[in-house]
């Protein structure tokens, strides 16, 4: 197969795995629609508020497995870049999932699962960093805002360069402007906590 090929085929494939949003599925198998409760956003946090740890728990590792799926297909088939742009397609998909009416979460898992496989040291401790800050502050957003604030300095210190660093870049910047809501709600002290 053509490589130009191979990395459109990979990318596609990184978008409509993006698609599957877990917090949509895992509700709807428990009875319920995530757009219709909490937030109505359907992501991690509004899962725990509304169903509890274990269906959360199984949103945020199914919405990691997503990134870091795209990333291993992507790198497998088109080499470094194409794994970062994977990555950023996954994100996309999350964000604007065809499955899902286009409406979808920040995807912050997404994005921390794709940095595991690209560069599992580093990304694992984003991901643990991640985890502790939303247990000190109670504020899932700040720890998102926090883990994409690092995100391509990690890739830049573990020695990534040129379109790589672009494409973590853009997937940052996306899921930040997804925060945007989020930051207004800091800004204003009224964002909500994840506690259950």
């Amino acid at each position: 197969m053509d490589e130009n090929l191979e990395a459109i085929v990979a990318l596609v494939i990184a978008y409509l795995l993006g698609s599957v949003d877990f917090a949509v599925v895992v509700s709807r198998r428990m009875g319920i629609d995530i757009y219709e409760h909490g937030s109505g956003n359907p992501g991690t946090s509004n899962v725990l508020r509304t169903l509890g740890k274990k269906a959360a728990g199984l949103v945020l590792l199914g919405d990691a497995l997503k990134g870091l799926s795209a990333a291993a297909i992507g790198s497998w088939l088109g080499g470094e870049s194409v794994g970062f742009a994977a990555v950023l397609l996954a994100t996309v998909g999350h964000s604007f999932p065809v499955w899902h009416r286009f409406r979808g979460g920040r995807g912050v898992a997404t994005a921390i699962g794709g940095a595991i496989w690209l560069e599992p040291f580093w990304g694992l401790m984003l991901a643990v960093g991640w985890l502790a800050i939303v247990l000190t502050t109670k504020t899932a957003s700040i720890a998102s805002l926090g883990a994409m604030a690092l995100y391509v300095p990690i890739f830049v210190l573990a020695g990534h360069r040129g379109w790589a660093i672009l494409w973590a870049g853009l997937t940052a910047a996306l899921v930040i402007w997804r925060h945007k809501d989020n930051i207004r709600r800091i800004l204003t002290r009224a964002e909500n906590r994840v506690t259950t």
